[in-house]
């Protein structure tokens, strides 16, 4: 029994070995980046669908984007920092550019049609914060 366990457990260290330690999006962030949040806040009465969000409007922005957006991510709110508080936001989306340039030739010819497809996935006004990424590991 001992060395069939122990068999077991050198097969999941070389397996743990293979996989990769960073996702393929992750890989492509880094330091100096511009990063563009898209916060969707909870409250009373606001509905998401992330379902729609994540097939297909966070692709619709990544094909109008093209190779100017460098990765995106999207978090779906599970819960608050507060144990029995609603969580602060249902859904935050995430794109990465190379530099503020980039994000604005990107953004700005695509901003309206984007916008106009708000109201198929919520009815939320998102809110838009625009960081420079300092730290990845």
């Amino acid at each position: 029994m001992k060395t069939k366990l122990s068999y077991v457990f050198l097969a999941l260290i070389i397996l743990a070995g293979c996989l990769p330690s960073k996702t393929y999006a992750q890989s492509k962030i880094k330091k100096g980046m511009i990063k563009v949040a898209i916060f969707y806040p909870n409250g009373e009465g606001k509905t998401f669908d992330m379902a729609y969000y994540s097939t297909k409007h966070m692709p619709l922005a990544a094909s109008l984007f093209g190779d100017k957006l460098k990765a995106l991510t999207i978090d779906k709110g599970l819960a608050s920092g507060r144990p029995g508080e609603p969580l602060p936001y249902l859904a935050i989306g995430y794109f990465y550019f190379d530099n503020m340039t980039d994000f604005q030739n990107a953004m700005g010819p695509n901003s309206e049609k984007l916008r106009a497809d708000v109201p198929n996935y919520t009815n939320i006004q998102p809110i838009l914060q625009i960081s420079e990424v300092v730290q990845v590991e």
